[in-house]
């Protein structure tokens, strides 16, 4: 007794860890995003984004550069002192540091200073979007995974009715009550109720391998998933009144709005280039020179040279552009560019608000058609009944009770697929809402 206690016991706890192992929609969406490799890449990007501003703002500072060469010459060569020829063996060498700074170039530096923090700003965007396109993938091939899963056990149930049948229509036989053709008839059908367990069998492992991969899941490990169907509460939604809260979130429009503003950048960028530029430069240089064919001393020489021949100087530098035609084509370019990024940001606000009304439609439709659904497959499962019940009498062919039979699978599957269906609109729907049932770690 108490063995079997302790069983039972053992038993109960492998249920309640194979219930923990289940994979639920969410947490098969959260994986995938954690795990995502389009996803490390825009974590990728939104550091190198950063690193971009910290440059683009260092730009606003001076520039500084330091220079040192050194020459040896040896041979026929100009006493720089005598201004005549010799054969001498000498050393140059150069010293110079120098900054420069730009007063105004055209408004180049600080727009591309305001272009680098926008592309900053859209790199979240950007890593929010890559995460949302994600999600929607895994929920389709979960749905579609869930699915087939499904269909298995309505297969499985189709398989042993007819196994059922088939054992009554034996028994019908040999009690010389059915034919011998009716008893073929009905294992044909058994055969082909087989083959379509296996058909959905393969399929719904083919379907889990996709979702496995959509989640850069480990093939060779198992994934439970959960396939209950839950019924979520619906409400009436309004699809203008959707776009308007969420037109302005949305990781599409945001990424339209980035491209259009990035394109305005690019275009006062290439504009500044026909601008006048000024810059302020200055700097301190010195040189060192050396007869080697006359001995001296290097220390005291080169010292005493070093501070005297010290120099310092300041320049201020204006640039015009008068004729440069290859930059007025890039302006017209950048242009362009800009006018066809507003446009493409109307279309994508347009498609936007389609989608919206068109996922209120499939929602509102798909609870319209389970009620409508939900009575077919009443009244087939009724009418499949009825015809067994006829076949046994003799009243009905085996032909006409395999009709029966499909038309009955046929809507148990159709039912089957607009709950699931449902399920994904109502989540896109709440998506549209700003309710995401997924998140960023």
């Amino acid at each position: 007794m108490k063995r079997t206690i302790n069983l039972l016991i053992i038993g109960l706890n492998s249920l309640s860890i194979v219930a923990q192992e289940q994979w639920t929609m969410n947490r098969c969406i959260s994986y995938a995003i954690e795990h995502a490799n389009s996803v490390r890449k825009q974590r990728i990007e939104i550091r190198q984004s950063r690193y971009d501003m910290t440059m683009a703002g260092l730009d606003f500072l001076p520039t500084i550069s330091a220079q040192l060469s050194g020459q040896y010459s040896w041979g026929r060569n100009i006493d720089p002192e005598t201004n005549t020829y010799n054969t001498i063996t000498t050393f140059n060498n150069y010293y110079s540091i120098g900054a420069e700074m730009r007063l105004f170039d055209g408004g180049r530096t600080f727009n591309a200073f305001r272009q680098a923090r926008l592309a900053r700003l859209n790199s979240e965007t950007a890593l929010q979007k890559a995460a949302d396109d994600k999600a929607v993938v895994v929920m389709t091939k979960f749905i579609e995974a869930v699915y087939h899963q499904k269909s298995i056990g309505l297969a499985l149930r189709k398989l042993a009715d007819s196994k059922a049948l088939l054992h009554k229509t034996r028994s019908l036989f040999e009690l010389g009550e059915k034919s011998r053709p009716d008893v073929v008839q009905i294992e044909s059908q058994v055969a082909e109720d087989d083959y379509n367990l296996l058909h959905q069998q393969n399929a719904a492992q083919s379907a889990l391998l996709a979702l496995k991969s959509e989640m850069n899941f480990p093939v060779e490990d198992s994934l439970e998933l959960d396939t209950s169907v839950v019924s979520c509460p619906i409400s009436t939604d309004d699809a203008g009144h959707i776009y308007e809260m969420f037109g302005s979130e949305s990781p599409d429009v945001k990424l339209a709005v980035f491209k259009a503003e990035n394109a305005r950048y690019t275009y006062l960028i290439q504009r500044g280039l026909l601008l006048p530029s000024l810059s302020l430069s200055g700097g301190i240089s010195t040189n060192y020179y050396r007869n080697l064919s006359q001995k001296t001393k290097i220390g005291e020489v080169f010292g005493r040279q070093f501070h005297n021949n010290i120099g310092e100087y300041i320049y201020l530098q204006l640039s015009i552009p008068i004729f440069v035609p290859s930059r007025w084509r890039t302006v017209h370019r950048a242009k362009s560019d800009w006018l066809e990024a507003q446009l493409v940001l109307e279309d994508t606000k347009q498609k936007l608000n389609a989608d919206i009304v068109q996922a209120v439609s499939d929602r509102d439709g798909c609870v319209r058609e389970i009620v409508k659904m939900e009575k077919k497959v009443e009244s087939d499962s009724l009418a499949y009944r009825l015809s067994v019940r006829k076949y046994e009498e003799g009243m009905l062919s085996a032909f006409d009770l395999h009709t029966a039979a499909q038309t009955l699978l046929e809507s148990r599957i159709k039912l089957l697929q607009i709950q699931l269906t449902l399920e994904m609109k109502i989540r896109l729907v709440n998506y549209y809402k700003g309710n995401r049932l997924w998140t960023l770690k």
